[in-house]
Formats: structure tokens, sequence, C-alpha cells
């Protein structure tokens, strides 16, 4: 009598300790639900440093080759607003829409610029500045509660001014909106229900700009913008 109630406590032992287990496996495998809802509109603003690369340039117009040219390589800093609005669906995916825009002074210069033979051009120089730029963007993330990690994509502008001089002619000033595409990933934490905190990092193909030489019919100025930044901002959600 003794062994079977022995036997009998043993059996509903183990049973108590299979049905925790599984209990606890299927807690693991249910989503961890985020108590923080990214949903709605906010606006914001944002600050950062950028750091680019820019060819420009005489290029003969009939073939598209080099008379000289070299890197301008501009760096400076950016500060403007954004404003946007996020869905957050129930498995704590993330999607939104979002446009910014800047005030900049991304600025650089090359001196001498090159010959494509690949001696210097001696009296032939370059500067550029980039002043405003901005983007129009999607944003796709994943909720883990108030950690808001993302990537982002989209359209972008900017106005970008170019000054080469050749052979002593110039400055031969020159300035235009400039538009391509951006790529980027970001972080984004929820300081309060309606404060939250970004960094984010962007890379940005402004695409290229074509200005007339005066003088030159054969050949005409041609520049391109490619840049890096960082950035970090502060935004609001209603």
């Amino acid at each position: 009598m003794r062994v079977s109630s022995i036997a009998g406590s043993a059996v509903l032992l183990v049973s108590l300790m299979a049905g925790t287990a599984y209990a606890a496996d299927l807690v693991t495998e249910l989503p961890i639900a985020s108590t923080y809802n990214w949903t709605g509109g906010y606006v914001g603003a944002q600050a950062g440093y950028a750091w680019g690369d820019s060819v420009g340039g005489a290029y003969f117009k009939a073939t598209g080759a080099v008379d000289a040219n070299g890197n301008v390589d501009p760096r400076g800093f950016l500060g403007g607003l954004h404003t946007g609005y996020n869905y957050q669906f129930n498995n704590n995916a993330v999607l939104g829409v979002e446009g910014d825009i800047n005030f900049a002074s991304i600025r650089g210069s090359v001196n001498p610029l090159h010959f494509a033979s690949g001696g210097n051009a001696l009296g032939n120089s370059a500067s550029a500045e980039m002043t405003w730029n901005g983007s129009v963007r999607l944003r796709a993330g994943y909720a883990i509660d108030r950690f808001l990690p993302y990537v982002t994509g989209g359209v972008a502008f900017g106005r970008y001014g170019f000054d080469p001089s050749y052979g002593g002619t110039g400055p031969l000033s020159g300035s235009k909106t400039q538009t391509g595409w951006t790529i980027g990933a970001g972080l984004e934490y929820a300081l309060t229900d309606h404060l939250t905190t970004r960094i984010e990092y962007r890379y940005t193909d402004f695409g290229s700009a074509t200005y007339a030489i005066p003088g030159f019919s054969s050949e005409e100025t041609r520049v391109n913008l490619k840049t890096n930044d960082v950035r970090i901002g502060l935004t609001y959600k209603f």
C-alpha cells in the first residue's frame, strides 16, 4: 500500500513538472507585448555632421572625357526639423513616413585640379558648398517596448553650389537643387509617452549637375555629390 502511494505521488510530481515545463515553453514562444505604442504623428528637430565625396571640373561635351577635375571632399554641420507618422501593428512591426529639411554648411575645396593624364592642372581650382538639404522617406522598424530600431530610405534633395576656376578664369559660380536618394538606419527611444530621442546614420547620393562654361563651347562643368552623415534628434509624439 505504501509502495503504491509513493508511486502515485511520483507520477503526480512528474506530471506537474511536465506541465510546468510545457507552460514555460509556451510562454517563451509567445511574443513579448510592447507596453509603449509608437502609433501617431510627431514633429522634432535634429542636428548632425556630414562628410562627402564630390568630384567636379571640366569635361568635354562630345565624349564626356575629363579635361581637369578634382575631389572637393565637402564636410560640415547640418540641422533642421522632421515630421512624420508611425503605425504599430499587433506583431510590434512599425511602418511610417517621414520628411525632413535641414540648413547646412557642408563645404570643400581642391587646389589644383588634375588633368585626365594625372598631372596637376595649375591655375585650376574649385570650391563647393551645400547650403540646405531634405528628404521624404519610408521608415520600417520593430518595437521593443520603448526602443525602436529602424531602417529608412527615400528621395533626397539639396542645394549644392560648385565654383571652379579654370586657368585663372573664374570663379564660375553655379548652384542647383540636386535630387537623388538616401538610405540609412537608426535607433529611437521613448523617454516619456510623448518625448523620444534618436540617433541615425544616412548615406545619400544627390546625383549630379551640369553647368555651362562661358567662352568654352566644347566643355562644360560637371559635379556630383555623395554624403554620409550622423545625426541626433529629439521628437514630440502627439
